[in-house]
């Protein structure tokens, strides 16, 4: 069990960390990962794009109360690649992201492009 005195210490570093080392979004993920360009960053910026597509999949889901197995039902696919596509354990195809989107939350979807 730690000591009270222990658990001041603590605080105080996190305070004096706060106050000296803020740094912002971008330079914390270009100091993690790298700069733009580096392929570390480049896996980092991949990965983190396949999870926002499972998030905004999952959302949209509970938005219309709809099960993992309901929409994989409405769409042609399983329940377990439902879920693996929302805890960004696979990745998805664009013909299939389209039909989830499509037939299983009756939307559309919209790309962009940046060069």
């Amino acid at each position: 069990m730690k000591s009270k005195k222990q658990n001041v210490l603590k605080i105080d570093i996190m305070k004096k960390n706060q106050e000296n080392d803020l740094v912002s979004w971008d330079d914390h993920i270009d100091k993690k990962y790298g700069v733009i360009g580096n392929p570390r960053r480049e896996k980092y910026e991949e990965d983190f794009e396949n999870f926002k597509i499972g998030v905004l999949i999952q959302e949209a889901r509970k938005q219309q109360n709809l099960t993992q197995e309901e929409l994989a039902l409405k769409c042609g696919t399983t329940k377990n690649y439902i879920s693996r596509i929302e805890n960004n354990a696979s990745d998805i195809r664009l013909s299939t992201l389209k039909r989830i989107i499509r037939e299983g939350l009756g939307g559309h979807l919209k790309l962009s492009l940046e060069l």
